[in-house]
């Protein structure tokens, strides 16, 4: 927790409606972002994504499972946050526990669409191989090393990076006998798929302190933060999800206004990790 004078606050706040923030930053811009992919050889993709002092991790492992009897044409995506007690002293305990379940919830509703899947950014279909027999489930497992605000943008941005990591092997289904029967499937061991990120989406998270709203907040900025919209808009310019924190209430009208921030912000925000997501690749490709 972020212990703040009465002096600093109002200077922070003073910084903000001057669109002057602590760091020299304007309202509505980022921090550097730093990207790493195949940081975890066991799994099928990960990342590292490094926004200013925020430190995070994300992997994706594939496995082989059967589909939902009420979704029989999708496949499965499970997301798990983890706070390292060591990223800050409020992560101990109980505190790191609560925070985990409500950043998870707050990707799968991000990334994940409704409970149909539909407007997903991480598209369920796309993971079937046999409808109704055969799926795959991606496991994405989220770690959080060092925290200096704005975690759900970071790690939604390393979830982003992790799949444009991911393989997944190539499979082939033979035919069950008949219905009631488990189809049997062949994995390669030598050819893969590369996961398909076009219409994975970035978050932006518009904070609000006193008159005004900001992105990429750092751990002081919101300690002063009245509420939080976090909006994931993908490189078509769609909505995927929306999420609020904060108890204070917002007017319809500004929440909209919210959004057209958002998607104006999203598109930087796209070019600039896709940028350092394909850096990263390259590194990786010339490495020995």
């Amino acid at each position: 927790m972020v212990g703040l004078s009465v002096g600093e606050k109002n200077f922070i706040k003073g910084g903000i409606a001057q669109d002057l923030r602590n760091d020299g930053r304007k309202r509505l811009t980022y921090r550097p972002i730093y990207v790493e992919t195949g940081v975890i050889p066991q799994a099928n993709g990960s990342a590292r994504v490094k926004l200013g002092e925020t430190d995070v991790i994300a992997s994706v492992k594939a496995e082989l499972g059967k589909p939902r009897v009420s979704h029989p044409d999708q496949g499965k995506v499970y997301i798990y946050v983890e706070c390292s007690p060591t990223a800050e002293p409020s992560f101990e305990r109980r505190g790191g526990d609560e925070l985990s379940t409500e950043l998870s919830i707050a990707l799968e509703r991000s990334l994940l669409g409704g409970k149909s899947g539909a407007g997903a950014g991480i598209n369920p279909a796309s993971l079937l191989i046999k409808e109704g027999k055969v799926c795959w489930d991606l496991y994405v497992d989220c770690l959080v090393i060092s925290s200096d605000g704005n975690l759900l943008d970071a790690l939604g941005a390393a979830i982003k990076a992790a799949l444009s990591n991911t393989g997944i092997p190539r499979v082939q289904v033979r035919e069950a006998a008949s219905s009631d029967e488990q189809a049997d499937v062949d994995v390669s061991d030598e050819e893969f798929l590369q996961f398909d990120t076009s219409g994975v989406p970035v978050i932006v998270t518009l904070t609000k302190v006193g008159r005004h709203y900001i992105v990429d907040a750092t751990s002081e900025e919101e300690s002063l933060m009245s509420s939080a919209v976090s909006i994931s808009v993908n490189r078509h310019g769609m909505i995927c999800g929306l999420t609020k924190r904060g108890g204070a209430g917002l007017d319809p009208s500004v929440i909209l206004d919210m959004i057209s921030v958002a998607k104006h912000v999203s598109e930087q925000l796209l070019n600039k990790l896709d940028s350092e997501i394909e850096a990263a690749e390259r590194a990786n490709e010339e490495e020995p």
